[in-house]
């Protein structure tokens, strides 16, 4: 059962913790845990970002080593940026972009403007995610705190070689804080003027010569930025409780065993204010349900409406766990990993069909139930870091199974506009693969790169449409894949490097698995692999004792048979819509991140300019109310309307995105103390939301700035801070929903409020010791 809201008395206790304040731990505090690489990794983006140690070549790296495009994102970053949550993420990634939904199933999420949006259990994202080593089969999994963070991997680009089949578009690669040498603790809080408290806290240290360990938990509310006026209160919000438990196990020099479990338990609610509406729009078309009746008083529609009348609750409850199994064996000069993961997660989700207060007349409800549970094993062989031969093999093999009960209903009709659902489908996969990355320096500092990964999947579903008779449909398919990546190399100085890397991608076969999964579905079989090929081009700089860093990547990817919801002819020459491949996209830019540290002042930057094009999409569904002078045409009697996209910009593909942080901590006179100034600014040009280009959901460029101002012990055992963010109140939105079908074929449109749509300021602070 996921955790119930806050009673008063557990608020007012929040609001005393919170009056603590907030802030990650940093470099001095991961020194101080013994810990030399958090120590380098927390100095990303504010201090000499030579020493970063990565992992995303499987091997431990200093970070301008790496010949790939990867940015590392440390929790000084994220707390300036104001990223909480994973959906925030973005702010401080700008070739990430993160679209929230209804539910976080629904989300899209997309890196150089490649990304999936679909409904269906057996639909994978583009873009891989990943947490201490262990993948993460569900999409929804991701969308919580981001709690005892030690640093964030971003890899962009096809990453299938080393990553598997959900990593064509690119991976996510959070690193957790390990355990110590010594005992450390630490206690962040934060409190803010619109009712978000959070309180999070990690132990570490010995439990004998041999056995370490780190605790940590976290647990955050907000009460939401959107009221709903029929049942009263905030929505938008969230309450998530999260606890991760470390136990480090060294019993002989050569042999590290890390054991690592991990709860989840949260609630989410959610109302998309209506932001344009047709004075004349009228609920379905009826005459008797005007704006007067569906709409509560005191409802202003507009671009700052923060109001909504659900009369039914709308969000979802979650909870799931799992457990991590690491093993490092130093033989003869080499290192053999195992990686054993388990993870169970089950989501319900709720949505008001109507999202107005039209009952007796109208009412219609959504409800569901995602259940995803995972096992997976790799084994790498790692060879020494010093020879002119370097080498990664490995194996891996995932078992991952999906369960998917759905309701629609009671009531069904043409004034409802939505038929009676009730399906329950599963949906089930199996890979085995093997891979593996040479690196030969036949001349030191010449280093020619290749690596290769071979999968076979095996994918199976079942589809149960109660709602149809109980007609009872199942399926599966197996299929084997081949990617690779090539690259050169060179080190023309200890702080100079180029790279050129050329990658293929591979997103696995599926079935779309959702309301209509009919007779025609099941025998078109299942939708075909998406691939990809990218060429990289990038330079890593260090200048004036490493103080000053410049990376640059150039890149220009294609990605084929792209999965994408389109119009299909079935095998009994009818259509319908669904998710099923498409032509290809292509998509090209150059990426830069610099970082100085100057004295008590450090800067960071990173920039993202974007060049994406349709290349062929021919049968694309038509957006609501498009005309055939906008482009909305039908080729026959009968035949479902489409568009055709070919030549255009792909959806959430800002052309530029900007992120940039200042983090100054000058000495406050002889009081051993320090003061902080932290700034953080990110931009991005218009985007549309919509894959179908639909002018409804287009979001003009802005700009977001936070500003922080607070003091810190010398030795930081202490800081607090109050903090703004979204300082000039600049409203912008993280999505929207065109409505027009649902309100007789005219102008509707609901927006999707980020966390920051409106000005908002707070305290944090940290503790220790």
């Amino acid at each position: 059962m996921a955790v119930a809201k806050l009673t008063q008395s557990t608020s007012v206790l929040a609001l005393l913790v919170s009056a603590m304040a907030f802030s990650a731990p940093d470099a001095a505090l991961a020194q101080d845990n013994g810990d030399a690489e958090s120590a380098n990794v927390a100095a990303a983006g504010s201090s000499a970002t030579g020493e970063i140690v990565v992992t995303a070549q499987k091997r431990s790296e200093r970070l301008q080593d790496v010949p790939l495009s990867l940015q590392v994102v440390d929790p000084a970053q994220l707390e300036a940026a104001g990223v909480r949550q994973f959906s925030d993420l973005g702010k401080v990634s700008p070739s990430l972009v993160i679209r929230p939904a209804e539910h976080p199933q629904n989300a899209q999420i997309t890196l150089r403007g490649v990304g999936t949006f679909a409904f269906s259990i057996g639909v994978e994202p583009s873009v891989a995610i990943q947490v201490d080593d262990a993948p993460l089969a569900f999409q929804a999994r991701a969308f919580t705190d981001l709690p005892d963070v030690e640093r964030v991997e971003v890899l962009r680009g096809p990453q299938s070689t080393l990553y598997g089949k959900n990593a064509s578009a690119g991976l996510i690669n959070f690193v957790t804080k390990d355990p110590t040498t010594s005992f450390t603790g630490t206690i962040n809080a934060i409190g803010t003027t619109d009712e978000e408290y959070g309180v999070n806290f990690s132990v570490a240290g010995p439990i004998s010569d041999t056995l370490g360990y780190r605790v940590s938990g976290s647990y955050s509310f907000f009460d939401g930025n959107v009221r709903n006026l029929v049942r009263g209160g905030e929505v938008n919000g969230r309450e998530v409780f999260t606890t991760r438990v470390k136990l480090l196990w060294e019993p002989v020099d050569d042999l590290r065993v890390m054991l690592t479990g991990n709860y989840i338990d949260g609630r989410t609610d959610f109302g998309r204010p209506l932001i344009r509406l047709d004075p004349a729009a009228n609920f379905r078309g009826n005459a008797t349900l005007p704006a007067s009746v569906y709409l509560s008083p005191g409802i202003e529609v507009g671009l700052g409406n923060q109001e909504v009348n659900n009369q039914r609750f709308t969000g979802t409850e979650y909870a799931g766990g799992g457990l991590t199994l690491k093993a490092e064996w130093e033989v003869a000069d080499h290192t053999l990993v195992s990686i054993t993961s388990w993870d169970k997660f089950k989501l319900d989700d709720f949505f008001d069909s109507d999202e107005l207060n039209v009952a007796p007349t109208f009412d219609q409800n959504q409800i569901g139930t995602f259940d995803s549970e995972q096992w997976t094993q790799e084994l790498r062989l790692l060879s020494p870091d010093d020879k002119v031969l370097r080498y990664t093999l490995g194996a891996f093999f995932a078992d991952t199974q999906f369960k998917r009960p759905f309701v629609r209903g009671p009531v069904a009709g043409a004034l409802n506009g939505y038929a009676i659902a009730n399906w329950s489908a599963t949906s089930g996969s199996r890979q085995y693969s093997a891979f593996g990355q040479l690196e030969l320096e036949p001349i030191e500092g010449t280093t020619f790169i290749g690596g290769l990964r071979v999968q076979q999947e095996e994918v199976e579903y079942t589809f149960l449409d109660v709602a149809a008779g109980n007609q009872f449909f199942s399926g599966n398919a197996d299929d084997t894949a081949v990617t690779y990546r090539l690259g050169v190399r060179q080190e023309f100085t200890d702080d100079l490097m180029a790279f050129v890397n050329y990658a293929t991608g591979y997103k696995g076969q599926t079935y779309d698995l959702t309301t209509g999964f009919n007779a025609n579905r099941a025998a078109a079989g299942p939708i075909r692999p998406e691939t990809a090929g990218s060429l990289e081009i990038g330079v890593r700089t260090q200048f004036f004792d490493r103080r000053l860093t410049v990376n640059a990547t150039y890149f220009d990817a294609t990605y084929e048979n792209l999965q994408a919801q389109t119009i299909e002819v079935l095998p009994d020459g009818t259509s319908n819509f669904r998710l099923t491949n498409v032509g290809e996209i292509t998509t090209k830019g150059l990426e830069l991140e610099a970082s100085a540290a100057l004295g008590d002042v450090n800067l960071s930057f990173a920039a993202t300019y974007l060049d994406a094009i349709v290349n062929d999409f021919p049968v694309a569904q038509c957006f609501p109310g498009q005309t055939a002078a906008q482009g909305c045409v039908s080729p026959g009697p009968g035949q479902p309307t489409r568009q055709n996209l070919s030549g255009t910009r792909p959806s959430q593909t800002p052309k530029w995105r900007l992120a940039a942080n200042f983090n100054w901590t000058p000495p406050l006179g002889s009081s051993g103390l320090r003061g902080v100034v932290q700034a953080a600014w990110n931009y991005q040009t218009d985007l549309n939301y919509s894959p179908n280009l639909d002018p409804e959901l287009f979001q003009p460029g802005f700009h977001i700035v936070n500003l922080a101002l607070g003091v810190r012990g010398e030795d930081r055992k202490f800081e607090v801070a109050a903090f703004v963010n979204n300082l000039f109140d600049q409203q912008y939105f993280a999505g929207f929903a065109n409505r027009f079908g649902d309100f007789g074929n005219r102008r509707a449109t609901a927006g999707i409020l980020p966390r920051d749509f409106r000005r908002y300021g707070g305290i944090r602070a940290s503790f220790n010791f």
